[in-house]
């Protein structure tokens, strides 16, 4: 094995070699895992991509040898510390036991070409197979290596490209904003009874929302604006990037669960009504990323982004104490959802895109206030 430590990103890369058939069985719960997911980089369908696949299983029967796959792990800090492991180590010497929380960057094509062949033809299983291993401990490290790694190649979706490191990211995200209560997914599905309740797809679309800055995340359409791309690299580049958006989304969960504090009546809403919205969610952290990140194209400094986001949580903190203390009357008056309610009955078109601009309107008044307002009135009329 060859190890080769990263600086820029503190990953190490592992360059080995394995029989096929064992690089199959390596990735195989990863390959099915990531190929249940929405949105994710599966086998490609078109009619092109078709022959060539065709193709590369006609090469690979012949004896052909593949550029080398790409796969990704995040490791716990431990493990990672250990590294680099011997030359003549195993795979299973620094790779998590969980198999499928593998991410295959870079070959999927390659990977369902490899099975197809082995299917056909036994003797494809004992070839050897030029293996890369991105390990690190963090997340952010692993996405930015992947939007590098991937770039002017087939456009991927947002949600595509951030669907490979999908389960780490979720890992990590429970980890670090232990106030969630309730993470539903595709593989185990639920609806949000409660306050501190969301999806998975829910949570990513917050994570893109977040580094764009736009309420307007359509996580299905191609990027398109490669200023989007540069966007999202230019921010993971910053180590602190990813422990301000979970100090976000902690922000977000704490008020959550305050205005879910107001039960509401037969003539009006319970505040958990707020945050059910995804346009709600996006709106706020929205507000968040600008005021915290800067507007796109004129980002702040990283002392500066850390320095701001620390006033934010302190101000957040004050209003949720303060939230806490109030019986279900004081709660509704500061609440004022009548007045919400009648600023999105209104009618227009483009509702979602509506809602997502009276929200983000809305919180980003309740941000500049540091969350000091007698009442939201203002927030919900500042749209």
């Amino acid at each position: 094995m060859d190890w080769m430590y990263d600086a820029r990103t503190q990953c190490w890369s592992v360059m080995t070699s394995l029989a096929v058939g064992d690089y199959l069985t390596l990735v195989a719960p990863a390959h099915d895992a990531q190929g249940a997911l929405n949105g994710q980089r599966t086998v490609l369908a078109t009619t092109t991509a078709k022959r060539i696949r065709a193709r590369m299983v006609e090469d690979l029967k012949k004896g052909a040898t593949l550029p080398p796959v790409v796969i990704g792990a995040v490791l716990d800090p431990d493990a990672f510390a250990r590294l680099p492991g011997d030359a003549n180590a195993d795979p299973d010497s620094f790779l998590p036991a969980g198999r499928e929380s593998l991410s295959i960057i870079d070959g999927m094509q390659r990977t369902a070409a490899l099975i197809e062949a082995a299917t056909e033809n036994d003797e494809v299983s004992e070839k050897n197979l030029r293996v890369e291993f991105w390990l690190t401990d963090n997340v952010r490290a692993m996405i930015y290596r992947m939007l590098i790694l991937n770039t002017g190649q087939v456009p991927w979706t947002m949600s595509r490209q951030l669907s490979v490191v999908f389960a780490p990211l979720l890992d990590e995200i429970e980890a670090k904003v232990p106030e969630i209560e309730k993470m539903s997914t595709p593989d185990k599905p639920g609806r949000r009874v409660g306050a501190a309740q969301y999806s998975s797809d829910a949570l990513i679309e917050l994570y893109t929302a977040f580094s764009l800055r736009k309420t307007a995340v359509d996580s299905k359409e191609a990027i398109s604006d490669e200023f989007s791309r540069l966007d999202f690299v230019d921010n993971l580049a910053d180590a602190g990037f990813q422990e301000n958006f979970y100090d976000a989304l902690s922000m977000m969960v704490r008020l959550d669960k305050a205005f879910s504090q107001y039960e509401g009546n037969a003539d009006a809403p319970g505040g958990k009504l707020v945050f059910d919205r995804q346009p709600a969610r996006i709106g706020f952290i929205v507000a968040l990323g600008i005021a915290v990140l800067g507007r796109t194209g004129a980002d702040k400094p990283s002392e500066e982004r850390t320095a701001r986001m620390v006033q934010l949580v302190a101000a957040e903190g004050r209003l949720t104490e303060r939230l806490a203390t109030m019986d279900q009357e004081l709660l509704g008056d500061f609440l004022r959802l009548d007045v919400l309610n009648e600023v999105l009955d209104k009618r227009v078109g483009q509702v979602g895109r509506y809602e997502r601009l009276v929200f983000s309107e809305a919180f980003k008044v309740l941000i500049e206030e540091d969350f000091s307002l007698d009442n939201m009135e203002p927030c919900w009329r500042a749209s």
